[in-house]
């Protein structure tokens, strides 16, 4: 090739990389490449499109190469950025050692230059991280708005979407949720408006909506998943992020309904993650299919996918529990979650714990427990002032109140957790709540009003897929229709005098010389049948009507 020819496919390449054709870029900057060497700059539109390609173990090397570019040709403040970029991806990936040595050499040709500089704003952005890591969300946002205000005095609105996203997210995971939300808007706007670089968008646009989702923010994650989905529409060649934004669409398909449509979502992220080298996020993938598959009642392959999760590294709770218990595993379910709220210390991934620990704790027979759990929500919902924690305390309250024996008090729970649900268009959640009315106006005598609320649930979780939850409906619906026995198997029925009586699991299966597995079922079958949800809740039944 002559070099009339290398200067053509070089010029070339970058019209494509302005054009977002990243393919048709990463094709002709390499032709180029083979040919003559690159200058710097050039390198780097060839790594960002590799890059975008899901290319993220050339990344690096084609970085690394700019940055000694750049260095030969005397440009040190870009040889700057692009050891930063080296170091944060490595230290992204758990390569602290190389990730240390880049960002040192960044740190020391910075201060080799002198002067000020917007690059020292970037160097900021490691620390703020530190000080994450840490625990010091202060000090985190306090050191990225001091990297913002850089970028904004600079017009470096790359580093500025970068610093406001950082500041934004620590804030909200310090409970500053208002606040932070704000900065995050504030960087999608830069973001949404075509002024940020390629990496840089992608990188903002998965931050904000990943935080938007650990504060429970449904509508700003909701938004921003769509403008996502745009933006990686408009490039067809792409294949880092779309698989992320494929995860985002998912979770929010399965809370509204759309079982089919998540699981192929979160099947497709999975191949897209692949490509993309991030098996972390191929993991979410996973374990977002378990959720479905354990709601449709597809109870061995929802199993398997938890166990996918696993292996990638990703805590498959309360998934996994929520399993055992719906397959009657009351015990194993209990330890599973007892251990995993144990382990976990995060205000916000506790709020994803704790409804399931109620729940399971309920079925345990730990009123305390779930008491407990209950306040520890509540505080965090405050904290947060997010409507989807809203409906989630409002629905676990009325869950523990109607299992100890607070009708009144659960059905205002209740009621409002229904309302908060159908306003986020949450349709198996508002079916759930649904279920828990009903049951408390049967505890009050109203068996009109439980007819009304289980037929109006029956037909959502119908509509969903939902065949566990249609057959617990069913023998609710059929309880109390009989002689006498309300639904219960004679079997049952010697197990709920074991029960009422405070016999364990163990000692149940002692005496009626069956395995504890057994008397776990038929313990969950009990509740289901009697509308309760707890062992002391179903000893007061059996006394109540005369069942002992």
């Amino acid at each position: 090739m002559s070099l009339l020819q290398t200067a053509d496919e070089l010029e070339r390449g970058r019209e494509a990389y302005a054009r977002s054709a990243w393919r048709e870029a990463y094709e002709l900057l390499g032709r180029a490449e083979r040919v003559a060497p690159l200058s710097g700059s050039d390198l780097v539109l060839l790594s960002i499109a590799a890059h975008m390609l899901g290319r993220i173990d050339e990344w690096i090397p084609l970085l690394e190469r700019a940055h000694h570019a750049y260095a030969e040709e005397g440009e040190a403040l870009p040889a700057v950025r692009c050891a930063f970029w080296i170091g944060m991806n490595l230290a992204l990936r758990g390569e602290m050692a190389p990730a240390t040595g880049w960002l040192g050499r960044a740190q020391r040709l910075l201060e080799r230059e002198g002067g000020e500089c917007v690059e020292q704003g970037y160097m900021l952005l490691p620390v703020a991280f530190q000080h994450e890591v840490s625990g010091d969300f202060d000090g985190a946002a306090a050191t990225a708005a001091a990297a913002a205000e850089i970028g904004e005095r600079y017009g470096d609105i790359d580093l500025f979407a970068l610093a406001v996203h950082v500041q934004g997210t620590v804030l909200a995971k310090g409970g500053r949720v208002a606040e932070g939300l704000s900065l995050l808007d504030e960087a999608m706007v830069a973001v949404t408006a075509g002024e940020v670089s390629p990496v840089v968008s992608g990188i903002v646009y998965c931050g904000v909506i990943l935080a938007c989702e650990e504060v429970y923010e449904l509508r700003r994650a909701h938004e921003w998943t769509a403008a996502l989905t745009r933006w990686c529409e408009q490039q067809p060649d792409l294949v880092s992020f779309r698989g992320r934004c494929l995860v985002h669409r998912a979770q929010l398909l399965r809370l509204h309904g759309d079982w089919p449509a998540a699981l192929e979502e979160a099947r497709v992220a999975g191949e897209r993650f692949a490509e993309a080298m991030n098996p972390g996020a191929i993991a979410k993938g996973w374990y977002l299919q378990g959720d479905v598959q354990r709601l449709s009642g597809r109870f061995g392959e929802a199993e398997q996918a938890y166990r996918e999760a696993s292996r990638l590294g990703l805590e498959p709770q309360p998934g996994l529990a929520l399993l055992r218990l719906a397959q009657g595993k009351v015990e194993a379910a209990a330890a599973a979650i007892r251990r995993a709220a144990g382990e976990t210390t995060d205000r916000a991934a506790r709020a994803g714990l704790l409804p399931a620990y109620i729940e399971i704790m309920l079925a345990a027979g730990d009123v305390d427990a779930a008491r407990g759990a209950c306040g520890e929500l509540r505080e965090i919902a405050a904290q947060y002032g997010t409507d989807m924690l809203q409906a989630v305390v409002a629905q676990a309250s009325g869950t523990f109140e109607l299992a100890a024996g607070d009708t009144g008090s659960a059905l205002v729970s209740l009621r409002q957790a229904v309302q908060a649900w159908q306003e986020l268009e949450a349709p198996y959640e508002v079916a759930l709540t649904r279920v828990l009315l009903g049951r408390a106006c049967r505890a009050l005598g109203d068996e009109d009003g439980f007819a009304l609320e289980l037929d109006a649930a029956r037909r959502l979780f119908e509509q969903l897929g939902a065949a566990p939850s249609v057959v617990s409906v069913d023998s609710l619906m059929g309880a109390g229709e009989d002689d006498g026995t309300h639904g219960l198997s004679p079997r049952e029925l010697e197990v709920l005098r074991l029960v009422a009586t405070g016999k364990s699991n163990r000692e149940i299966a002692s005496s009626l010389v069956i395995s504890e597995h057994t008397v776990a079922r038929h313990v969950q079958n009990i509740f289901t049948k009697l509308g309760v949800a707890s062992r002391t809740a179903a000893g007061a039944f059996a006394f109540e009507h005369d069942l002992v």
